[in-house]
């Protein structure tokens, strides 16, 4: 297995400032982001069934992208082929492109365990192990870095937990079970166990669906500073949420992508019938 340092603790992040709304993608930079993720002519089937049409996206590097559309028009299966979670289904396949920067995701070559090192998955419902909070954040550098003093996995677990805004709130506890925090906490913990391994790419399937208007705030807060250090794409069936959240917005309907822009544009100038109508309640 390939070895990697321990990743750098980055100095930490400014606070999200008050009255946020929506990304201003027109000033947020004056310089154009790279490409992080890059789709074309991407095509995917489980057997027969064609989930995903002809994709053609790029996903800018540093960036929130944000999926929507109605259930079962493909978002969370792209996902799931960004992280090469489909290959345990034997009927799964695809064509076309999908690459990162230095990598074709697709290519039999590549080495999965190295790329979901880069590609952090945060679901739907939150899953912590039925461990102790320290060992859900300590669990992936233990796997995936040798020689790591337990003095760096200390300071790796602090980091990992404040960057996720954790900290705080359990630093007394780290020996007790995760399972016995709030649904919210839980969520948070798995952003922190997803970031302790030092990712590019953080994949959020809905991940605030299941939790209460207050832990939804919290994440939604967490995202918009996390996505100073990581290139986050989210799943969201939460209009409100995307344009709060995100750069850039993909509207997917029966596994094609019908539109795609910034989000402001997106919400305000659709350029298709049918991307207005979704996001003005008119189906969905």
């Amino acid at each position: 297995m390939n070895t990697q340092t321990t990743p750098e603790k980055p100095a930490s992040l400014s606070k999200r400032p008050t009255g946020f709304m929506a990304v201003d993608t027109e000033t947020a930079s004056a310089i154009e982001p790279a490409t992080m993720i890059e789709m074309d002519a991407f095509s995917a089937w489980y057997g027969d069934f064609q989930a995903l049409d002809n994709l053609d996206l790029e996903i800018p590097e540093k960036r929130v992208t944000a999926f929507i559309g109605p259930s079962g028009c493909g978002k969370s299966t792209l996902l799931k082929w960004i992280n090469r979670m489909n290959d345990v289904i034997p009927t799964a396949h695809a064509a076309g492109h999908l690459c990162l920067p230095d990598i074709d995701i697709l290519s039999r070559t590549t080495d999965v365990v190295a790329l979901r090192r880069r590609i952090g998955m945060v679901f739907q419902k939150p899953n912590p192990f039925p461990k102790s909070i320290y060992d859900n954040i300590a669990f992936g550098p233990r796997l995936h870095y040798t020689g790591l003093r337990r003095s760096d996995l200390d300071n790796l677990v602090e980091w990992s937990l404040k960057k996720a805004a954790l900290w705080d709130e359990v630093k007394d506890r780290l020996n007790q079970s995760a399972l016995g925090l709030s649904g919210g906490q839980q969520q948070r913990l798995c952003i922190a166990r997803a970031i302790s391994i030092g990712p590019e790419i953080l994949l959020m399937d809905e991940p605030c669906s299941a939790l209460d208007p207050a832990s939804t705030s919290r994440i939604e807060d967490l995202i918009f500073e996390l996505r100073k250090q990581y290139t986050i794409v989210i799943v969201t069936h939460n209009m409100q949420q995307a344009a709060r959240c995100s750069d850039q917005t993909a509207f997917f309907f029966e596994g094609r992508i019908i539109e795609a822009g910034p989000t402001r544009e997106l919400f305000t100038r659709p350029r298709e019938k049918q991307t207005e109508d979704y996001v003005t309640g008119k189906f969905g």
